[in-house]
């Protein structure tokens, strides 16, 4: 009791609990895209569901690995290693290296599922026996999974997605308690985003494809991290920020012109 009050009092405390919270928020993007995308091929009376049940597995999953840090720590020991190191780069660090942990490992195998899902995602939206370039995107076409299907391809990248976050706040703090506030608030966030965002990538299409692209991108800078490249993240997600914004920008566009033509149209 005495230790939490000290940290209540602590300034240096709050902030690394709002540093966190934000890294742990910002991290969460990555798992909730895959979660939305994934549940919008299920029949409509099941998605929510499934978004509750993702993202409560990643909070649960989250939980319980914040009991065994020792365990979490110990992943990044190496494991082996192929004695391949890159050359340098600007701060003297090798661009990849082939001594492999735990942690690379899973990293490595979440980064190679997540292209094999996103690729295949793509393949089964754009691939259509009709010519017409508004039915390349058509989600009716997607290809619907079953519901148990759904869970279990969640469930593989909540374990990518929560090692990744917790050993982030590992780095970020020694107080689990910390930790914990952090982690159950922005698996909060998650839950209250997702059905709008799934709402929003079901409704516009063409955002399917952008967030497929993240996809993509995400599961190259986990095999990378994997062998070693130190991507940082702020690049990575000004990136995705960035593209967001100019397809938000291009909905805007597309409505304003649709609202336009029908109110130039005159009744018959």
């Amino acid at each position: 009791m005495e230790s939490i009050l000290e940290l209540l009092a602590s300034p240096a405390a709050w902030a690394a609990l709002l540093t966190l919270i934000v890294m742990e928020v910002v991290l969460g993007i990555d798992n909730l895209i895959f979660i939305s995308i994934l549940s919008n091929k299920l029949p409509e009376a099941q998605r929510q569901k499934a978004r509750t049940i993702g993202i409560s597995l990643a909070l649960v999953m989250r939980l319980a690995l914040l009991t065994m840090i020792a365990w979490i720590v110990g992943l990044v020991a190496p494991v082996f290693d192929l004695g391949i190191v890159g050359p340098p780069g600007a701060h003297g660090e090798p661009a990849f290296e082939t001594q492999f942990s735990w942690r690379d490992l899973i990293l490595i195998a979440g980064g190679v599922f997540l292209m094999w899902k996103a690729t295949t995602e793509i393949h089964h939206s754009v691939d259509s026996d009709s010519h017409d370039t508004d039915d390349l995107l058509d989600k009716k076409k997607v290809l619907s999974i079953s519901f148990t299907a759904a869970i279990v391809q969640i469930l593989l990248l909540d374990i990518v997605f929560s090692i990744d976050s917790i050993l982030t706040a590992v780095g970020m703090t020694d107080h689990v308690e910390i930790m914990y506030v952090a982690v159950v608030f922005a698996v909060s966030v998650m839950l209250f985003a997702a059905t709008p965002l799934a709402n929003f990538i079901n409704n516009n299409p063409t955002v399917v494809m952008l967030a497929l692209g993240f996809l993509l991108m995400i599961g190259m800078v986990l095999i990378a991290e994997g062998f070693g490249a130190h991507i940082p993240k702020g690049y990575i997600y000004t990136a995705m920020a960035f593209s967001a914004a100019v397809e938000l920008l291009n909905i805007w566009s597309r409505r304003s012109k649709a609202k336009k033509a029908g109110v130039g149209k005159r009744p018959e």
